[in-house]
């Protein structure tokens, strides 16, 4: 493993550089200094309080470095010990919370057990290089399906759920965020299933729950939440932990014809209409995006219509749309009735003509009005120009919003003039 790299700050007597010089000793087996804050995994900071001005002085370095840390990408851990932490142990505790370890002078010899403990550990933990831009990362938080869609070969593949321990999950959600990302996107199979094989499916509860309390998380977005789950008790939870929850929701009610459904082995207990009349109830401004699937066996052009319908009714804010796939080893795959190619084509295309429509009507609402948006990265067109997202876009699946600005970095959350809407994206200025 690599060692970390520790960036250090020596302040007051020679004695005190001999303490640095010794802890740096005592662990670099383990870690190796850099002299750049920004590639820094610990910072740590021997203090001085002799007299007033070494207070002074420790005190605003230690405030300093905390500022320098919030602009950086990746954020260091940060130690302080020395004079000033045997001297004001409990006030420092309670006034910087910031501070990952206020270590005692008589501890000093136990840091290196402390960062084998803690920091390695973590990494150890989550061997996983985030590929997301700097802004979000996915955490899932469940495996499998106990679902049995007819056309769906998840259940074969990844079996049936299975819960990650909540210890773990929230400890990978404190790594990520301590990447600098701002969007935890929470995902499973099934969202709203989460707990079911447990026993409890208001274990779900308690990790949102805990993820709304989370330092530096700015939001939590839940991707593929079955209608099913979707309750007026669980609306009302995550009415609760709004902010950082976006009432962002992603449903994928696949149709909307009862026979079409029951024949998809979709696990609805009411109907499609009255689970997004509920979101809407508890979030009135919610964004809702949905996926479609035409051309299921059996699909009849009476059918089809009244999906078109329903969709030019309700006005998802987003939708994606797919033609049946004939999967091998599902049970639709037996089905008569199976629909030529060039239908299925055809229905998918007056879908995404219609939501077309819906998206841009919507988009045109934001024109020449502030949103604050998440960049993930920089554009290719122009050295000034971002490409980041509003709390209503997920990322990848839907629109994105370019900005123009100066002293932009990937992973910051701006607040944007809109200027132009456009079918499925947005642009403004800063």
């Amino acid at each position: 493993m690599p060692k970390l790299k520790v960036y250090t700050i020596s302040l007051g007597c020679p004695k005190n550089l001999v303490d640095t010089e010794k802890i740096l000793g005592s662990i670099k087996d383990i870690a190796s200094p850099t002299s750049k804050i920004s590639k820094a995994d610990v910072v740590l900071i021997n203090t001085c309080s002799f007299i007033k001005e070494a207070v002074e002085e420790a005190i605003d370095t230690i405030i300093e470095t905390i500022e320098i840390i919030k602009t950086l990408d990746n954020k260091p851990r940060v130690i302080v010990t020395g004079c000033l932490v045997n001297r004001y142990y409990e006030e420092l505790i309670k006034e910087l919370p910031e501070i990952d370890l206020f270590l005692k002078i008589e501890k000093q010899d136990k840091l290196r057990s402390i960062l084998a403990k803690d920091f390695l550990k973590k990494h150890n933990t989550y061997p996983r290089i985030i590929s997301t831009p700097p802004s979000y990362a996915y955490l899932k938080i469940a495996e499998g399906c106990n679902h049995r869609c007819s056309f769906c070969t998840i259940p074969k593949i990844r079996g049936r759920l299975k819960s990650y321990p909540e210890k773990n999950i929230i400890e990978e959600a404190r790594y990520i965020l301590s990447t600098g990302r701002k969007e935890i996107v929470v995902v499973a199979q099934d969202v709203t299933s989460y707990g079911i094989d447990l026993g409890d499916r208001k274990k779900l509860f308690n990790i949102l729950n805990e993820l709304a309390k989370l330092q530096g998380l700015s939001w939590i977005r839940l991707l593929y939440l079955y209608p099913k789950g979707i309750t007026r008790d669980f609306l009302k939870f995550l009415k609760e932990i709004t902010p950082p929850f976006i009432p962002y929701f992603d449903v994928p009610i696949q149709h909307v014809c009862p026979d079409i459904l029951k024949n998809m082995g979709r696990p609805f207990q009411v109907p499609v209409e009255d689970t997004i009349n509920l979101i809407r109830e508890f979030f009135p401004k919610a964004a809702i995006r949905t996926s479609i699937i035409v051309g299921f066996p059996g699909e009849k052009e009476k059918h089809f219509e009244q999906l078109v319908n329903f969709i030019y009714n309700v006005k998802f804010t987003h939708l994606g749309v797919f033609c049946y796939s004939k999967e091998q080893g599902t049970v639709a795959s037996k089905y008569p009735d199976q629909i030529p190619e060039r239908i299925k084509l055809k229905r998918k295309e007056i879908i995404m003509d219609v939501q077309k429509n819906i998206t841009r009507n919507f988009l045109k609402t934001f024109k020449d009005k502030k949103l604050k948006i998440l960049i993930d990265k920089k554009s290719d067109e122009w050295p000034t120009l971002y490409e980041g997202r509003p709390w209503f876009f997920a990322p990848e699946i839907d629109g994105l919003a370019y900005v123009s600005g100066q002293g932009i970095q990937p992973g910051d959350m701006v607040e944007v003039v809109i200027k132009e809407t456009y079918d499925y994206d947005i642009s403004g200025i800063i």
